[in-house]
């Protein structure tokens, strides 16, 4: 058997590309679980991965140049290896967190939430966690490279054929875990399926060098005078063109999802679709780079540079709210992120293998090199969107600037020395630039942001969302990046009210997780006892007054309070202990990281800060799926010996009660006498009902058994950190039997 032909390793980049997003999603669940759910923890695991794959892709490279020309079926070898060291992390991640939520706790307790040195300790320690797989990833392009190059002597494009393997395989690890995988064999299960798949890389790929034979080696002297004649290219500037792509492309794709959130929702799948279609166009322009490069000799970008700053813009038109189609629940809305990113990303996916295969001409260790500059503009670009850009600018803003690099890079790189040469004008050379400087102008011009078309509206921005208060009266509104949150209801009312009112004492303090309007914390303020409220986003409770106008005086009480964290990370790492904890999660049912507040371990946590006879009260809206409910109830029921569930004064959603000490039936005018008067006011203050005593006899009317709710999808698993079923119902909507077959035989043993 010969050595392995370059055919072998586009189908082992095609697996890793698959397996390396998967990773991706997985450990950071896994970390936002243990750490926090915010834009800080999410860009500290994406840089650690992202970081991982430059350093990873210098040292191989470096390595290659060590090793490559004594021992040619070395790097084939040391591939493999990378392979089943990276197979090793789908078990050893998992456990590395878990074994560090248990270590840091102590110390975390210590730091305050949203501090530098907070997030100096999370990152550490992630960083132990996670860079030596994601450095392993890394060096697998230019150890496969020189594999390849053993084989292969014109091999000047061997980059661009991995790559396009490799973005190949991450189209389809997107869609396949986020609508499969995930749902079928949870988070941990989908981390061991990925696992598999590497060991199955590098058990072939070892195989292969393994069973080469002596004919197949290359010789020694002949191997050293081709890795010789490696031209050092003169082309300096493809590395700050990379360098560029890597930090415009991926600062994009944050402003991205800010733009396209009012359409496409906040689901799984929606930001999967996003990614899905950049993979997709990414793919397509490498292709096409490729198919280009194979007929057309010394094939340049610069004749590019002016369509991607044109490109760059189309979100703007794509996200115009006055365009006929794809609004809010529309099966359209896709195509407005296919209108707005795929020309754009499909150039990207032209240029970028292009610049380093022009700079590497098959060289493993200037395309490492070349790869790392990329991976670090894609780690500088999110930073800079996510934490200076879109705080202190509107979307349309942000992008703009995002756009003036690539501008640079089109003037820069025009072909004015080769045009003169030919005796083409200058103004000819330049109408590509002015066609697109005009385009974008217009589109500048003519395009609108969906907040331009409320009034009146106010509007708030930081590292974690675009957060816009608009309407009147009972008909105001919370926006959170451009998805409604809530409303004025008198369900958050009663979210307050009830369980205060259910508890066999007079209650001595309170906590509200997730403040949206600040009904809720309002409602329990008049009680007159202490209540803090806990939010992710800080511009939320920045518009308490906006939606309730005596807010200011709430907010001058010395028992409000007021907290910028993640409510579970507050939960974990605070001590003081609560009468009633309530939580009302931000809607949708299926909004992404939304299991983390319904799961089982979330409740665990829950009941170390509630005191005896203390009751949680968790609200589930009734958009949720029978599923989705049936998991919730298990969770919440699994974690508490007593739970009563009521519907609301609406009539859907429902309120779920839950203690370790039993809640008594007590009828309405027993719960209204236990309440003060200011309390009874604010009760009734919106309806529908004229007395605290009717108010609450609608709710109590409407209880619910919790085994009715779980009976309603019978064989659906509680709802855990791993196993997050309300986020992803693809496959119980879609193949409804095939799921209930594969609940009973696969998950339920």
């Amino acid at each position: 058997m010969t050595a392995a032909q370059p055919r072998w390793y586009f189908g082992f980049f095609l697996v890793s590309g698959f397996c390396g997003l998967v990773y991706q999603v997985t450990w950071l669940r896994l970390a936002m679980a243990g750490f926090g759910v915010n834009a800080p923890i999410v860009a500290i695991v994406i840089s650690l991965f992202m970081a991982g794959l430059g350093l990873g892709s210098v040292a191989g490279g470096k390595l290659v140049g060590r090793i490559e020309a004594s021992r040619p079926v070395l790097p084939l070898r040391l591939y493999a290896l990378c392979e089943l060291v990276i197979a090793c992390s789908a078990v050893a991640v998992p456990a590395l967190l878990g074994l560090g939520r248990a270590l840091l706790d102590n110390t975390l307790q210590t730091l305050l939430w949203g501090s530098v040195a907070y997030y100096l300790c999370v990152g550490a320690y992630l960083a132990v966690v996670l860079l030596p797989w994601c450095i392993c990833m890394g060096a697998t392009t230019p150890l496969a490279m020189a594999a390849i190059r053993n084989v292969r002597r014109q091999s000047q494009r061997t980059f661009s054929y991995l790559y396009l393997a490799n973005v190949v395989g991450a189209t389809v690890g997107t869609v396949v875990s986020a609508f499969f995988l995930i749902e079928l064999l949870g988070l941990i299960g989908t981390l061991w399926f990925a696992g598999a798949m590497n060991a199955a890389i590098g058990v072939t790929a070892l195989t292969l060098s393994l069973r080469t034979n002596a004919g197949a080696e290359v010789d020694h002297q002949h191997h050293s005078s081709r890795l010789e004649l490696s031209p050092v290219v003169s082309d300096r500037g493809a590395l700050w063109l990379l360098l560029t792509t890597g930090l415009t492309s991926m600062g994009m794709e944050i402003v991205w999802i800010r733009q396209f959130t009012p359409y496409l929702g906040t689901v799984v799948y929606a930001f999967a679709s996003v990614l899905a279609i950049y993979l997709i166009a990414t793919a397509v322009g490498t292709w096409f780079y490729r198919a280009r490069a194979r007929t057309v000799p010394g094939l340049d970008d610069r004749n590019t540079w002016p369509a991607v700053v044109l490109f760059a813009l189309l979100p703007l038109l794509a996200c115009d709210p006055r365009l006929p189609f794809g609004g809010r629940g529309d099966p359209l809305a896709s195509l407005r992120v296919a209108l707005g990113i795929m020309p754009f990303c499909a150039v990207l996916g032209f240029l970028t293998p292009s610049l380093v295969d022009r700079w590497s001409l098959g060289d493993p260790r200037r395309a490492g090199f070349a790869y790392a500059i990329n991976v670090l503009g894609s780690i500088i670009g999110p930073l800079l969107a996510g934490f200076f850009l879109l705080p202190l600018f509107d979307e349309r803003v942000a992008l703009l600037l995002l756009v003036l690099p690539l501008f640079a890079a089109g003037i820069l790189r025009r072909p004015n020395a080769a045009g003169r040469a030919t005796g083409v004008s200058w103004l000819r050379l330049q109408r590509p630039l002015g066609i697109a400087l005009t385009g974008s102008a217009l589109i500048l011009l003519v395009t609108r942001s969906y907040a331009d078309l409320l009034s009146p509206r106010e509007v708030r921005r930081d590292y974690e969302a675009t957060v816009v208060a608009t309407g009147e009266g009972m008909h105001k509104q919370l926006l959170v990046n451009g998805y409604g949150m809530t409303y004025l209801t008198p369900i958050t009312k009663v979210m307050a009210h009830l369980p205060l009112a259910l508890l066999d004492r007079p209650p001595s303090n309170v906590l509200v997780i997730a403040f949206g309007m600040g009904t809720t914390f309002r409602s329990a303020l008049t009680w007159q006892v202490p209540t803090t409220a806990v939010d992710l986003v800080p511009s939320v409770p920045a518009l308490f007054g906006y939606f309730h106008p005596d807010a200011g005086e709430f907010l001058r009480l010395p028992i409000a309070r007021i907290v910028i964290d993640d409510g579970r990370r507050f939960l974990k790492q605070g001590v003081e202990r609560y009468d009633v904890i309530i939580i009302d999660p931000p809607p949708p049912p299926p909004a992404i990281a939304s299991s983390l507040l319904y799961s089982t371990e979330f409740y665990d946590l829950a009941k170390r800060r509630l005191k005896p006879g203390g009751i949680l009260a968790q609200w589930l809206p009734g958009n949720a799926d029978p599923g989705s409910q049936s998991s919730a109830t298990q969770a919440i029921t699994g974690s508490f010996p007593y739970v009563r569930v009521f519907g609301s004064v609406e009539g859907w959603g429902h309120h779920f009660f839950a203690s370790d000490s039993p809640i008594p039936l007590v009828d309405a005018v027993t719960l209204a006498s236990r309440m003060p008067q200011t309390a009874v006011s604010d009760l009734i203050e919106w309806g529908p009902e004229t007395s605290a005593e009717r108010q609450l006899q609608l709710v109590l009317a409407r209880e619910v058994s919790p085994q009715a709710l779980i009976g309603a999808a019978p064989g659906t698993p509680p709802l855990r950190d791993s196993r997050p079923v309300n986020e992803y119902f693809f496959v119980r909507h879609t193949f409804p039997q095939f799921w209930s077959w594969w609940t009973a035989c696969c998950i339920q043993r």
